[in-house]
């Protein structure tokens, strides 16, 4: 089954091919380094940490405390996780972050 993204382009096929030839964690902080500012990095980081908590059915006070994130932004990742497209649940569960129950 092939997926049908909103984002899909050339140029975005050649920046995730780009990242996908990243062997490690040094060639990851080195390439976003040079590529997105500090600020897009810490944002995306955020949005990712605040997705694994929601996984794990943390409540939304528990994820502004630990993370920062606004109730908004919570609330829209929380709706990624339900009705998106399932690329956080790709990663996690081979991070192996548990989910206490299915979305």
């Amino acid at each position: 089954m092939t997926y049908d993204s909103k984002i899909k382009s050339k140029q975005a096929d050649l920046f995730f091919d780009a990242i996908l030839k990243l062997e490690n964690l040094e060639e990851c902080y080195r390439f976003f380094e040079d590529i997105c500012t500090v600020k897009e990095v810490q944002s995306i980081s955020q949005r990712f940490k605040v997705a694994k908590l929601l996984r794990m059915n943390k409540t939304y006070n528990e994820i502004e405390k630990e993370t920062g994130a606004s109730t908004a932004t919570i609330s829209r990742i929380n709706r990624s996780l339900n009705y998106g497209c399932d690329g956080y649940d790709i990663v996690f569960e081979r991070m192996g972050v548990p989910s206490k129950e299915k979305r």
